[in-house]
């Protein structure tokens, strides 16, 4: 078999076959990725959050969760590359995926460090993205970030209540909307009622994804923050980092037009 060295965005090196044909996807908007390369009969593998295209949920075969691998149904699909995320998934899972298969291991915290690791799984699966790069980077170039700047507060979960950190893709989808963070931490930290009445944010986002926020959530942040503006926003265009972004900046900028309002 004719092999490639490859540098992941961890700065490893992986030895991968120069035309893989059997590969497991196990982060959700790679595995959309791959589907806008046109990698359909090479992908054999993905997990139960892998939902977009709908026609490989239904059809391809399931790996488990990102946090939760099921190591012998990924060891009877014989991949010969599989493509997981830092932050998506358990290193002790690629710890011990990476002894038996080549495991290119992304690692994304911003529009950049993005279009590098679609650049990458192009290269690795001798495929085309050099379009969907060049309209990601146009579309982006356009987005008109709203002016002043006004102060937010970007919430995936609750029991315990978790935001998105300075150091994370959102935060730099809401920088680029002229959105500034009050959370100083880094990755994920968990808030109590009082720390969120302390940050006082002017504008708080309850992600559609991870956590199902509903309206009763929105009337019991109100109660923390009665001068904030609290809103539903899709979190696949905030988190996704794969060819959804070529849509993201659209998004933004229909946000941002209804705030000015």
């Amino acid at each position: 078999m004719d092999l490639r060295t490859h540098t992941d965005q961890l700065g490893r090196t992986v030895r991968i076959p120069t035309f893989p044909q059997r590969i497991v996807s196990v982060v959700p908007s790679q595995t959309e990725l791959l589907f806008h390369l046109g990698l359909d009969h090479r992908v054999v593998g993905i997990t139960k959050f892998c939902v977009h295209p709908e026609s490989w949920f239904r059809s391809k075969t399931r790996v488990g969760g990102t946090k939760n691998l099921h190591m012998d149904v990924i060891r009877d699909l014989q991949p010969d590359l599989i493509i997981a995320n830092r932050e998506e998934n358990n290193r002790a899972d690629i710890e011990v995926l990476e002894k038996e298969f080549p495991v290119w291991v992304s690692d994304v915290n911003n529009l950049g460090s993005a279009l590098q690791m679609i650049r990458s799984v192009a290269e690795i699966t001798e495929s085309h993205a050099s379009k969907l790069i060049l309209e990601i980077e146009n579309e982006f170039s356009e987005l008109v970030p709203i002016y002043p700047k006004r102060k937010v507060l970007y919430l995936i979960w609750k029991q315990p209540y978790m935001a998105a950190g300075n150091d994370t893709f959102i935060h730099d989808m809401l920088n680029r909307c002229g959105l500034v963070n009050v959370i100083a931490q880094s990755r994920y930290p968990e808030l109590t009622e009082a720390s969120i009445m302390d940050l006082d944010p002017e504008l708080v986002l309850l992600s559609s994804e991870p956590f199902p926020f509903k309206q009763r959530h929105v009337e019991e942040l109100h109660s923390l923050l009665p001068n904030a503006e609290i809103r539903f926003v899709d979190g696949e265009l905030f988190s996704w980092y794969g060819s959804r972004l070529k849509h993201a900046p659209a998004y933004f900028s229909h946000l941002i037009g209804s705030m000015k309002k």
